[in-house]
């Protein structure tokens, strides 16, 4: 009995980030941080690969760099396809790798995979299983004990099926799958652990720039609880289409010497994409980086230096599309950019300069783009997703699995959440100010407190209220005085372009739900008030001077739950 029970208490969780380019894994020592491990090869982002060799099986850096010799025995980009049938699968990804094919239904791969010469068919989970087991043998090695568990990181349009896929292969690999948990979520996660600063209400939208696709998610961070309220996927912009402006760049340089087209043999093809992300790497953290690959094609030798401006001219329309990817997220929340509190960005494509800058333009300067480029704090975009994995881990690892299942479950997890802010709008000295207490998409119950200066007798009006966007046309600009002369006309036309419009939130206050005064406030005072939303959205307001005696409370009745959760 006491051996069971040691073998609870033992129990080893980690965090597991399962991308379809690139994988990490992290774990949260006694001082509470999380760290990102690196495997044997001293990588910390390891390629999502496997490959074969005469029955030897390689992952990660090892098995990228077979994708040149032995592409037919290499599986990449494979994350995706778990749970799914062969008929909805997008095999594109995979055209220099082992090709997907139908097994029955599900997907799976044709390789030779033992040391004998004949093929095997190999199912996507039993790739998965042999992929989670490299992992977490990596995890056990450095942590020095057995991992038994873990938090998986999956996209927030991950199916039921295919979560259950997965919990099968970690289970074929002795890993029990405690939680999943989304990747914009898992990223703020570890985001918000860093912040030592009190907590408070914001917006956040938090893009994860992967090698083959993107995920934004607009989410309400709301005390702390974080409610996902848009998300926007593409699945064919990331990192590998910022690769491919570089390939065609370098093959069409290596076609004004040689009449071979590099992208049109296939492994000259492989040599260039691996050459291509290398490149894109080193621009990210410098100002040039050089092509350079041996017998590119037809024996010739291929040399060729890049500078980061040059690449950022060619893939300028890439990098227009994850702004527009961003914009469109912030659309389907019915937000405005004004609303955008702060930009997390995630993911290996994030690493890129370009694409935070942009950001930073198009934004709003109260907009904070956390990025290397922007911000000197901001947290490694390739290990965010990992780190807050291994957080949550490290929360939830000391409790049974029906409790953890409990306390996910949507019945548990799905609460009603106001739709408009809660605010009150305070009249002194005959001056009226709407200070907004309770921000919309903030789940109940909920408690806020504030204090406003305030003088005199104070009429206090709890209030709903909407943010709206003010707009405000700037005056037009004088004309300069013309003698009709042609320069006196370029002159003009510097004065064509109008300014743009001033755009401000302001919020328009609706409904009174209560009234309060509070008599005789001391000159310099304040007056603090607290609105306490109940889970059945009845309102509680108290309303006090500071420092003085007695205080003004108030109650109002539950309100109607609308269908889709929100009152």
């Amino acid at each position: 009995m006491s051996d069971v029970e040691g073998e609870t208490a033992s129990k080893v969780a980690i965090g597991i980030s399962f991308g379809n380019t690139y994988s990490s894994i992290a774990y949260t020592g006694a001082d509470g941080k999380a760290e990102v491990i690196a495997n044997e090869d001293g990588d910390r982002q390891i390629p999502s690969i496997l490959s074969y060799v005469e029955g030897e099986q390689f992952q990660g850096t090892q098995a990228k760099s077979q994708l040149v010799r032995n592409p037919k025995n290499t599986v990449a980009y494979f994350r995706d396809f778990i749970g799914k049938d062969f008929k909805s699968i997008d095999p594109s990804p995979c055209h220099a790798s082992a090709h997907p094919e139908e097994q029955g239904s599900t997907v799976g791969f044709e390789i030779q995979d033992t040391e004998s010469q004949d093929k095997n068919k190999v199912t996507v989970s039993e790739i998965t299983t042999r992929h989670i087991n490299r992992l977490v043998q990596s995890a056990s090695d450095y942590i020095g004990k057995p991992v038994t568990a873990a938090v998986i990181t999956v996209p927030t349009n991950f199916t039921d099926a295919q979560k259950n896929a997965l919990t099968e292969a970690a289970k074929a690999a002795g890993i029990e799958v405690l939680q999943y948990i989304s990747e914009p979520v898992s990223a703020l996660l570890a985001h918000d652990a860093k912040n030592t600063e009190e907590v408070k209400d914001k917006i956040v939208v938090v893009a994860d720039l992967g090698g083959i696709r993107s995920d934004v998610a607009v989410v309400a961070s709301r005390g702390g609880m974080y409610t996902i309220l848009a998300t926007a996927h593409d699945y064919d912009l990331g990192g590998a289409t910022l690769d491919q402006t570089l390939i065609d760049y370098a093959a069409k340089e290596f076609m004004k010497k040689n009449k071979t087209d590099p992208r049109q043999v296939e492994r000259s093809l492989a040599k260039l994409k691996l050459e291509a992300e290398a490149v894109k790497k080193s621009l990210s953290i410098g100002a040039s980086a050089s092509f350079s690959i041996e017998s590119l094609a037809d024996g010739v030798d291929f040399s060729l230096s890049v500078n980061r401006t040059r690449y950022e001219i060619l893939a300028n329309k890439v990098f227009a599309s994850f702004t527009r990817l961003i914009e469109s997220a912030i659309q389907k929340a019915d937000l405005d950019v004004l609303d955008v509190d702060e930009i997390v960005l995630a993911g290996g494509s994030s690493h890129t300069p370009k694409i935070a800058r942009n950001l930073q333009a198009h934004f709003p300067e109260t907009t904070a783009i956390m990025a290397p480029a922007t911000s000197p704090v901001a947290i490694n975009p390739s290990e965010m997703a990992a780190r807050g994995a291994a957080i949550q881990a490290s929360l939830i690892s000391e409790f049974e699995k029906e409790d953890i299942e409990q306390s996910t479950h949507p019945a548990v997890t799905v609460t009603p959440h106001l739709t408009k802010a809660v605010g009150v709008l305070v009249t002194s000295d005959g001056q009226e100010t709407f200070y907004p207490l309770v921000a919309p998409e903030t789940p109940v119950p909920v408690r806020r407190t504030a204090q406003f200066a305030a003088e005199g007798s104070v009429l206090i009006k709890l209030c709903e209220a909407v943010r709206e966007i003010k707009v405000t046309k700037p005056e037009p600009k004088e004309k300069p005085q013309t003698n009709g002369d042609a320069e006196d006309d370029e002159d003009e036309d510097d004065f064509s372009d109008e300014e743009e419009d001033l755009r401000e939130k302001v919020w328009k206050t609706g409904s009174v739900l209560a009234e309060a005064a509070v008599k005789d406030v001391k000159k310099g005072g304040k007056v603090e008030v607290q609105v306490n939303v109940g889970a059945d959205l009845a309102v509680q307001i108290t309303a006090r001077e500071v420092g003085g005696k007695g205080g003004v409370r108030g109650n109002l009745a539950a309100g109607q739950v609308a269908e889709n959760g929100s009152a």
